[in-house]
């Protein structure tokens, strides 16, 4: 299990790399050389919104569990519409003001879409479950990760692949250190087989990747690197946590069997959507 999962997690990453740089490759953001387009990461969106669609089923499967019915169509394109916040901000000449409007009225349109569709569907049957549900899955899908493109388009190619490939690496180390060595457990309750040990070594090889990044591309201070791969490692970490906390409160051990070895997409994305906001706070500071 753990040979199947390093391998078939090293070949998604390496492949996911390829797209990004193809997709820096059209817009020009892969080097100074080129000319920048003025729309950037159209590729990564369209990837961005098929996971998106893929994690909306994913979810109303885990919500099903819960007795909570998931309104596919409406959390699908309010999802997208808010993780494309930065993407569409793109074609206005006041990228700011739009984003501090957009976000709020896609966020109240899409509540008041739920208690439609309530009414046309349902009817008043459990609709503060089913709404609260709703909400739910647009801001983890959607309101989270807006983040992940924030950072592609306001930061660029190379943090963006430092950030995908610090917080990766951290759940390859977590897991890889936990099943070799691990014996204290750093969250019993949630998730029984994670450890501090593994924490540490999560910790420790994204630090290393960090520092590598940091290293070759001149994108932060290199001490800097390794606290942004200290704390996304540590943050990444809990974003698995949260999404265990779902599975849980489910009965499900996964949210899907669609990646061999990982489970769901929700499984695979749980980590860096959390982390994200966090990161893009972290490249805007530092």
């Amino acid at each position: 299990m753990l040979r199947h999962r390093l391998i078939f997690g090293t070949l998604m990453v390496i492949t996911l790399i390829g797209l990004l740089l193809f997709d820096a490759w059209i817009d020009g953001s892969i080097s100074s050389q080129a000319p920048d387009a003025p729309v950037q990461g159209s590729l990564a969106m369209t990837l961005l919104c098929m996971v998106i669609v893929i994690g909306c089923f994913e979810i109303a499967r885990l919500f099903k569990n819960i007795q909570a019915v998931i309104f596919r169509p409406v959390v699908i394109i309010s999802s997208v519409l808010l993780a494309g916040t930065w993407y569409w901000s793109q074609f206005f000449t006041n990228p700011s003001g739009f984003i501090s409007i957009y976000v709020p009225v896609v966020i109240v349109l899409s509540l008041l879409s739920f208690f439609l569709y309530q009414n046309i569907t349902i009817g008043c049957g459990r609709t503060i479950i089913n709404c609260g549900a709703n909400c739910l899955a647009i801001l983890y899908l959607g309101g989270l990760a807006c983040f992940l493109a924030a950072i592609r388009i306001e930061f660029g190619l190379w943090a963006f692949l430092m950030f995908i490939c610090v917080v990766k690496s951290s759940d390859i180390g977590a897991y890889t250190f936990g099943r070799l060595f691990g014996k204290h457990k750093f969250s019993p309750r949630i998730s029984p087989k994670k450890t501090w040990e593994g924490m540490a070594g999560g910790a420790f090889l994204a630090a290393a990747i960090a520092w590598l990044f940091a290293w070759q591309t001149g994108i932060m201070a290199l001490w800097a690197a390794v606290c942004f791969g200290v704390v996304m490692a540590f943050i990444g970490q809990l974003g698995d946590l949260a999404e265990s906390m779902l599975k849980r409160d489910a009965d499900m051990k996964d949210s899907a069997s669609s990646v061999p070895g990982f489970g769901g997409v929700l499984d695979l994305i749980d980590s860096p959507v959390v982390a994200a906001v966090f990161a893009y706070l972290f490249f805007l500071l530092v």
